[in-house]
């Protein structure tokens, strides 16, 4: 803790420098937690409201949350391994085609470099230097050309984690609509209202760690998007039941 009152978030020490450039950019997996708990938080309430909109039975509320748990945190699974290995898939592709110019044109990716470098407020002797300090690692020159000329990140993640934390978070968000209705407790829909709203606030406040909005009002936010789901829902089931 500093005295400023905030946590300090990483150590200055040359020795904690060191250690922390060797370990690499670490490699989060959070968002996509957050983006399933979201979304199963949101579909599974919103399935719950439905059907109590419509009066419909407990064991209809069962059968349809279970099913939207499974086949939806599923497909959000599959469609967050799709993509992310489309984004390992285009990293490999851009490698691969960065050491063939370097092996075909240097003189060429040599221009490029210099480009880069003069762009960030290099020039003369340093630039000169820097250019050659570049190119004469192979391996170096075409990391300096994916993330300056490409954008890429140093770190690519996993499909399957990222995957896998999708559904993880959308199982588990999503399951808790339905515990009162599985637990045969008193008032179940009103519990529910409650322990979804609950997890969205969590949801919400968890996600201000992307952003400069303070927590409590990213909580707020979710809170407000997913009742907006669940009331659009719970609307319909009462259209469909008049």
């Amino acid at each position: 803790m500093r005295e400023d009152g905030r946590v300090k978030e990483h150590e200055h020490t040359s020795e904690a420098i060191r250690e922390r450039l060797d370990h690499g950019p670490r490699t989060s997996y959070l968002r996509d937690w957050i983006y399933g708990g979201i979304d199963g938080a949101v579909t599974t309430f919103a399935v719950v409201s439905g059907v109590v909109g419509a009066r419909l039975s407990t064991n209809v509320i069962l059968i349809l949350g279970v099913a939207n748990l499974l086949a939806d945190g599923f497909s959000m699974a599959a469609g967050n391994f799709a993509g992310t290995r489309a984004e390992r898939e285009e990293f490999e592709r851009l490698r691969a085609m960065e050491y063939r110019h370097i092996r075909d044109e240097p003189e060429g990716e040599r221009e490029e470099v210099r480009e880069i470098f003069r762009r960030k407020g290099f020039e003369g002797r340093d630039l000169e230097r820097i250019v050659q300090v570049v190119c004469s690692d192979r391996d170096l020159w075409v990391r300096t050309m994916l993330t300056d000329e490409h954008g890429l990140p140093h770190a690519i993640r996993s499909p399957l984690l990222a995957g896998g934390s999708t559904m993880s978070a959308f199982l588990v968000c999503g399951f808790v609509p339905l515990v009162p209705f599985i637990f045969g407790l008193p008032r179940p829909f009103e519990l529910s209202l409650v322990m979804t709203a609950a997890v969205f606030f969590a949801i919400g406040s968890a996600k201000s760690r992307w952003s400069v909005i303070p927590w409590w009002r990213s909580g707020i936010e979710t809170l407000l998007i997913g009742s907006a789901a669940a009331g659009i829902a719970y609307c319909v089931g009462l259209l469909f039941a008049a």
